[in-house]
């Protein structure tokens, strides 16, 4: 994934930077489901990853060249948390990784009806986001519905590949996330405005990949923090 460095506007968070933010509050909202569950600066900082992940997600899969590559790498680590989850305490609750699975599928379908520009696929578009609805109606999934969509509001704004990201263009796929965010948190609860957070520090997004090429290291970083911490809760208890 090579990520555009063309769009205008303060340059201070490279891709890699925005997912440690998210990857770090992500850990302190586990720490404070697991040791401190009464606490809710804890979950509070852990609003900012949600967001800041899924933007990263529309980003995948603008700039990915391997599209089914990146949708498996990212299915099928949700898959193996999902087992883990269920073997360990039987639990069928979908972990956001298959959130994000479901959120992929429907991002290329939009990118192929920008990219033809035939509203012929804009069916195949609208029969995705229907069947997300449907799916969300009967399984309990990590964000729901409007969190399934979230990296596609972002997605909406995008140019054609090759095409500059210009600054306000960087605004408006800021300013839809924003009310995805608005449209999650009414449906979730008071606690997931504070996701809105995580506007300010993506709005200072550099739009460069920066050092390291860690590919699906963050996503990977998911499941092992959880099996780090529950390992210490364990020896704890």
């Amino acid at each position: 994934m090579s990520y555009s460095a063309t769009h205008s506007g303060p340059r201070i968070f490279s891709g890699n930077a925005l997912k440690c933010i998210a990857a770090t509050t992500m850990v302190v909202d586990h720490i404070g489901v697991l040791f401190f569950p009464y606490e809710a600066l804890f979950r509070i900082i852990g609003r900012l990853a949600f967001p800041i992940f899924a933007f990263m997600i529309a980003e995948g899969c603008h700039y990915t060249r391997h599209r089914l590559r990146y949708f498996l790498g990212i299915f099928l680590l949700g898959a193996v948390c999902q087992v883990v989850y269920f073997v360990a305490s039987g639990d069928v609750y979908w972990n956001v990784l298959l959130t994000f699975s479901g959120s992929i599928p429907v991002i290329y379908l939009l990118q192929e009806w920008k990219t033809r520009k035939n509203l012929m696929w804009m069916m195949p578009f609208s029969a995705a986001v229907a069947a997300a609805y449907v799916l969300n109606q009967y399984v309990t999934i990590d964000y729901g519905f409007w969190g399934m969509m979230l990296p596609v509001f972002v997605a909406l704004i995008y140019p054609e590949k090759g095409e500059k990201i210009s600054g306000w263009r960087h605004l408006g796929r800021v300013g839809l996330l924003t009310l995805g965010l608005v449209l999650l948190a009414c449906d979730s609860g008071k606690i997931q405005f504070y996701s809105l957070l995580a506007v300010p520090i993506l709005l200072l997004y550099s739009g460069k990949r920066g050092k390291g090429r860690f590919k699906y290291g963050f996503y990977l970083f998911y499941p092992l923090h959880l099996v780090a911490l529950q390992v210490i809760a364990w020896l704890l208890a």
